[in-house]
């Protein structure tokens, strides 16, 4: 049990806590209104920040992002920066978790009596954290995981900017279906073009022929994503951020994933065939070793308040 923290507290919030309304309340009795936008029209946009061992992981750089997905969908948060960051910090602290997974999102709110535009709404905040997800056991990350190349094409980003998280998860849904019906962990989509693009809550790497590629446009700029991209920078690491034709990751000698719920992922299959020669290749695990090492470094790491716990 963390500093701060009563006992009470702990049975209260053994589940998660979330933030309504402007209070915290237990995850299950969390709500969102039916007519709020968010819900009934997916006009939303929200991020997902991990604590590891007590601290948040680039806690900065998600909410940054956060906010500028609200200032392009032109929201007006009931909350400054600073008090979304205590907001994060109180639902935490109200857990005792030092390993969980943190989501806050904002909606367009409900209409105005007797209006349809969206501008008329009054924005909403919301957010709730449960015990740290993985995309996979991390027991099993080392080994790799399988992934399919799925049949929905990702939507195309001049119809839903992919660089605004977003809940508009229909094309990724049905990719997961499929991986689920083949026995694969993960799928990813191509574009129109026939170029990768991302999977449900990930960024994709390939490596082929001492070069990482990752795609450079129609995906979300994940954070975890430029975490590898700074940790191949030093590693002295040949990198294309750039179109990732499906040749390439088909032919890869290493593919890998990148995902705040997991980190970093090899992939061991695609659609059933094994990627590459692991024998002589080792460039994720590299890169996944040192991305759970930074996550002790004062550059990345945020402490969480647990002294806010009652507050």
């Amino acid at each position: 049990m963390m500093a701060g923290m009563n006992i009470q507290d702990t049975k209260i919030f053994a589940e998660g806590a979330a933030y309504v309304n402007g209070a915290f309340v237990p995850v299950a009795e969390a709500s969102v209104p039916l007519t709020d936008l968010g819900f009934i029209r997916s006009d939303a946009t929200y991020d997902v920040v991990h604590v590891w061992n007590g601290n948040f992981f680039r806690l900065n750089d998600h909410v940054d992002r956060f906010l500028g997905s609200c200032d392009r969908l032109r929201f007006s948060l009931p909350l400054a920066k600073d008090e979304l960051i205590r907001m994060l910090h109180g639902m935490v602290a109200r857990t005792g978790f030092d390993k969980a997974y943190v989501n806050f999102t904002a909606t367009r709110g409900r209409l105005a009596k007797g209006s349809r535009n969206p501008l008329d709404c009054e924005n909403r905040v919301y957010g709730f954290t449960i015990p740290f997800s993985w995309i996979a056991p991390f027991d099993e990350q080392e080994a790799g995981i399988d992934m399919i190349v799925a049949n929905p094409e990702r939507t195309a980003p001049e119809t839903l900017d992919p660089t605004i998280k977003n809940f508009q998860w229909g094309d990724l849904t049905r990719g997961m279906i499929e991986a689920s019906d083949t026995g694969a962990k993960v799928a990813v989509h191509l574009n129109r073009h026939g170029n990768v693009t991302e999977g449900a809550g990930f960024n994709t790497f390939v490596f082929k022929d001492g070069t990482l590629w990752t795609p450079d446009a129609g995906v979300l700029m994940g954070i975890t994503r430029r975490t590898v991209l700074e940790i191949a920078e030093r590693q002295g690491l040949d990198v294309r951020v750039t179109t990732v034709p499906e040749k390439i990751l088909r032919d890869a000698d290493e593919i890998f994933i990148s995902s705040t719920a997991g980190g970093v992922i090899p992939i061991r299959s695609l659609d059933g065939t094994p990627v590459g020669n692991k024998s002589n290749s080792r460039v994720a695990l590299d890169i996944r070793e040192t991305y759970w090492t930074l996550h002790d470094d004062p550059a990345y790491a945020t402490p969480v308040r647990y002294d806010l716990a009652d507050v």
